[in-house]
C-alpha cells in the first residue's frame, strides 16, 4: 500500500485507508462463538427495549432509581451495537476492514459508553445509599431533578474526556502495519501500530482504565461499606434483610461488570500472564455480556418491573391470539 514508507519527522501525519481486525483469525470454532453473539445482541436489544418501554409509559415508576435503570438501558443497547454488529459481519461477509474514519468513530462510542456503564452502576450505588443510609432526606436529595444532573454531568465528561482522546489519534502516522489485533478498532492495540511517538496516548489509555473501573468502582465499595455499617446498625432482623435485599440486583450487576474487567486487566494487561488470543476472546465476552444480563437481573429480581413487563408479555400474547382466531371476513355481494 502506497502509505506504508518510512516517515522521518513527527511534523508528517500519515494516515492509512483503514485497519484489518485480526482478534479473531486464530480461533477454533469461532463461527459457534459468532452465533452466540448473535443471540447475545437480540436478548439484549429486546430486553432493555423492554425494560425502557415499561418504566417510560408507567407513571409510578418514574422515580430516580428507575431513571438511572433507564439510563443503564439506554447504554447497554448503545455498547453492544458498537461491537457486536461489526464482529458477526467479519463473520458473515468475511471482510474485516474498517475505515479509518469508521475506525475512530467506533472507538469514540465504544469508550464513551464503557466509562458511562461504569458511572451508571455508580450512580445505582448512589441511589441504594441515599435510600437507606438517609431515608428521612431521600425525598429532598435524590430527587428526579437531581438525578437527571447527575447523568447528564456524567455523559458530559465522559464525552468530553473521549472525544480529546480519540481526536488525537488524529496526531498519529502509520506506517508500518495496520493489523489491528482486537476484536474491534481498540484504542491501545491501534496506537501501538504508530510509527511517531505516542506517549501521549499511553498516558490517556491508563487515565482511562482509572476512570472506567478505579474510580467508580471505589466510589461503589465506599457506598457499600457505609450501607453496611447503616444495617447492621438497624435493630430489628426483618428491617436488616429488607435493606440488603434491595442492593441484591445491584451488588449483581457490580460483579458481573467489575470482576472479569479487574482480572483480565490484572492478569493481561500488567502482569502478562494471559495468551493474546485468550485476552482478547476473554475481552470480548467480558464487554458484550454485562449489557445482556443487566435487564434480565432487573427484570427477575425488582418486583415493579416484573410485574408490568409481564403483564406487557400477556398483553401481546392475547392479541396475537386474538388477530390469529379472528375469522375472514367474506364480500357477500361478490356473485360467481
Amino acid at each position: 500500500m502506497s502509505f506504508l514508507r518510512a516517515v522521518p519527522n513527527d511534523s508528517l501525519i500519515i494516515h492509512p485507508p483503514g485497519f484489518y481486525i485480526i482478534g479473531f483469525e486464530t480461533f477454533p470454532f469461532i463461527s459457534v462463538y459468532f452465533i452466540f453473539l448473535s443471540f447475545v445482541y437480540v436478548i439484549t436489544v429486546l430486553s432493555n427495549s423492554m425494560v425502557i418501554y415499561v418504566i417510560a409509559f408507567n407513571h409510578c415508576l418514574h422515580t430516580p432509581k428507575f431513571m438511572a435503570v433507564i439510563n443503564l438501558a439506554v447504554i447497554d443497547i448503545v455498547l453492544n451495537t458498537c461491537t457486536i454488529p461489526s464482529m458477526i459481519k467479519i463473520f458473515l461477509v468475511k471482510d474485516n476492514f474498517i475505515p479509518f474514519n469508521l475506525c475512530l468513530l467506533q472507538m469514540f462510542i465504544y469508550y464513551s459508553f464503557g466509562p458511562l456503564e461504569s458511572f451508571a452502576l455508580a450512580i445505582l450505588a448512589f441511589d441504594r445509599l441515599i435510600a437507606i443510609c438517609f431515608p428521612l432526606r431521600q425525598n429532598s436529595v435524590n430527587t428526579l431533578r437531581s438525578m437527571s444532573c447527575i447523568i447528564s454531568l456524567t455523559w458530559c465528561f465522559a464525552l468530553g474526556v473521549i472525544a480529546f482522546t480519540t481526536g488525537i489519534m488524529t496526531r498519529l502516522s502509520f506506517c508500518n502495519s495496520v493489523r489491528v489485533f482486537s476484536y474491534f478498532c481498540d484504542y491501545a492495540p491501534v496506537f501501538r501500530l504508530a510509527c511517531n511517538d505516542y506517549t501521549m496516548h499511553w498516558f490517556a489509555a491508563s487515565f482511562l482504565t482509572v476512570m472506567i473501573l478505579v474510580g467508580p468502582f471505589a466510589f461503589i465499595l465506599l457506598s457499600y461499606v457505609t450501607i453496611l455499617v447503616t444495617v447492621f446498625k438497624m435493630k430489628s432482623l426483618d428491617s436488616r434483610l429488607k435493606a440488603l435485599a434491595t442492593c441484591i440486583e445491584h451488588v449483581i450487576l457490580v460483579a458481573v461488570f467489575y470482576i472479569p474487567l479487574i482480572t483480565i486487566f490484572t492478569f493481561g494487561f500488567y502482569l502478562r500472564q494471559i495468551d493474546p488470543d485468550q485476552r482478547v476472546l476473554s475481552l470480548s465476552l467480558a464487554s458484550c455480556l454485562p449489557p445482556c444480563i443487566n435487564p434480565i437481573v432487573y427484570s427477575l429480581k425488582t418486583k415493579e418491573i416484573k410485574i408490568r413487563a409481564l403483564a406487557l408479555v400477556k398483553k401481546i400474547k392475547i392479541g396475537t391470539d386474538q388477530r390469529k382466531s379472528k375469522p375472514l371476513r367474506v364480500n357477500k355481494s361478490f356473485k360467481l
